[in-house]
């Protein structure tokens, strides 16, 4: 197994480390072994924005007729 040594750590996020692998259950070093294979099992693809993910998940479901736009009209307040 490979080690790594990760210097000028913020005091703020070890102490955030610490706190997310006790409401895990884990050692802060198993904790920080979870959120390294979460960050690279994608291979390193990039995802798309909200709107593509959102498409491929509904592609091929074959809907009646297109879903409508959805537009709200904002007003703006002022602030005299």
């Amino acid at each position: 197994m490979a080690q790594v040594i990760v210097r000028n750590l913020d005091d703020a996020v070890k102490r955030k480390l610490q706190r997310r692998a006790v409401q895990h259950g884990h050692s802060m070093e198993e904790e920080i072994r979870d959120i390294l294979r979460d960050a690279v099992k994608d291979d390193g693809r990039r995802r798309g924005g909200f709107g593509t993910e959102a498409a491929k998940l509904f592609k091929g479901i074959e809907l009646d007729e297109p879903i409508p736009e959805l537009r709200i009209g904002l007003r703006i307040p002022k602030f005299d």
